[in-house]
């Protein structure tokens, strides 16, 4: 890795440097205030614009591929962009790099990563019933950037002294960056970085987008459909929503709240559109195979409860009905992995990989089918395939070195390790990398 990579990861303010700012006095402090976008009020925030952009423009793209990538239907990723386009017209930062797709993941969830990088899964996607019940959505995360919320949430845990100090692309726990890039991978679902949201921050986020949606053309009543949606979803499949209550956390408060505005603020709006015949149209790709979707996400609560023969069974009835399913066929991957079953392992990743080979997950899976299979050749290929497709996950570091050790290339294994380190000093593997080169005599012993 380049430690010397510009951006977030020089400019974050740690925590001797705060208590640096707070013992100067109030005039240093006044030099972490912005204007807040939407309010025009001051307000201290030690995120700049410029760090929200390099950090979405570091961690988005793991995020996605951690998601199985985007959908390879190019109709549908246009028609989601060009609803994302006509909402970010209308908004209170207009000027951001906001950049708007759809991915194959089956969760029923949405996010935003600080600059707009936006992402609509497809499990939701099969959920919604209209234009305007995607307008929302997409309306409700661009209101998260427009207030500046992942900056205001980060400036809070400095200002909390909490562990964040020097840390670039980590909000709460730092080693959940490493979970979910370890590998792709080792979700039942990846948690999204960045979107651990309030409640205020949640209801702020509806208003501006409802605020944007109505201003777009569409009828705000999308937003108390998509509202609506989720609340029946608790009801009937809680487990399909876990991921995304857990970083947007929904009340039947936030329903009522919406239908409130909609008869107090926007009571006259008529002809709004709502877009039911366009939308089943863009999405028929994915309401065709809502049978293979549902049984994958039976698959992964089985998966999460540890019941890997159960979840199998799930997974290969969705592929059933998508045999080609990228998102499926690695699910079923990692199910073989967690049964120990390597080279069925193997083999789905591989079919995986032959079906969206533009696509980096894949090649991350295979790469630990073959590392389990003590095939570390084979395995070191892939891996840095992967590194060379999607740099910046410091686990693919570790991967390669230990691949390189297991080959008695000791030197080129410790050049990987000390890297790792560099990178992730704190991060899963640490303590591992650091023994081997403190017994290589690439590093001082602790204390020696």
């Amino acid at each position: 890795m380049n430690n010397d990579r510009p951006g977030f990861t020089q400019e974050v303010i740690s925590r001797r440097h705060f208590l640096a700012i707070s013992a100067a006095g109030t005039a240093a402090v006044a030099a972490g205030c912005a204007v807040d976008p939407v309010t025009g009020r001051r307000q201290i925030m030690f995120v700049s614009e410029a760090q929200e952009r390099d950090l979405d423009r570091t961690w988005s793209p793991h995020q996605f591929s951690a998601d199985y990538g985007a959908v390879r239907d190019v109709s549908l990723n246009n028609y989601v962009a060009g609803i994302g386009g006509k909402l970010v017209a209308v908004c209170h930062r207009p000027h951001m790099p906001y950049n708007f797709r759809a991915l194959n993941s089956i969760d029923v969830n949405a996010y935003t990563f600080p600059a707009g990088s936006i992402a609509v899964n497809r499990g939701l996607l099969a959920e919604l019933g209209n234009e305007a019940e995607l307008a929302a959505v997409l309306g409700h995360e661009i209101g998260h950037v427009c207030a500046r919320h992942a900056g205001e949430n980060m400036t809070k845990s400095i200002l909390l002294e909490l562990a964040v100090a020097g840390v670039a692309a980590t909000v709460s726990v730092k080693n959940e960056k490493y979970a979910w890039l370890a590998a792709g991978l080792g979700g039942i679902g990846a948690m999204m970085l960045l979107c651990r949201y309030s409640r205020d921050d949640e209801r702020e986020a509806d208003e501006l987008g409802m605020e944007y949606m109505v201003k777009g053309g569409y009828d705000p009543h999308g937003m108390s459909e998509v509202m609506e949606i989720f609340l029946n979803l608790q009801k009937e499949k809680p487990s399909a929503l876990d991921i995304l209550f857990s970083t947007h956390p929904l009340s039947k408060e936030r329903y009522e709240t919406a239908l409130a505005r909609i008869r107090a603020a926007y009571a006259g709006l008529t002809g709004a559109e709502v877009g039911r015949d366009r939308y089943m149209d863009h999405t028929a790709s994915i309401r065709r195979i809502k049978p293979a979707i549902e049984a994958m996400q039976k698959g992964e609560e089985l998966m999460g409860d540890e019941k890997f023969g159960q979840a199998e069974d799930q997974f290969r009835a969705g592929l059933r009905t998508a045999p080609d399913d990228y998102a499926g066929l690695l699910l079923l991957a990692k199910c073989h992995l967690a049964q120990k079953k390597y080279a069925a392992a193997q083999a789905e990743a591989e079919r995986a990989r032959s079906v969206y080979p533009e696509e980096p997950h894949a090649v991350h899976v295979c790469g630990m089918a073959k590392l389990e299979q003590s095939r570390y050749d084979a395995a070191l290929a892939d891996f840095s395939l992967y590194g060379e497709k999607l740099p910046g996950n410091p686990n693919t570091l570790y991967y390669k070195g230990f691949c390189l050790e297991k080959m008695g290339r000791k030197e080129a294994a410790a050049q990987e390790y000390e890297a790792y380190l560099a990178d992730a000093p704190d991060g899963e593997f640490a303590e591992y990398v650091r023994a081997r080169l403190e017994e290589w005599g690439y590093i001082k012993k602790a204390g020696a």
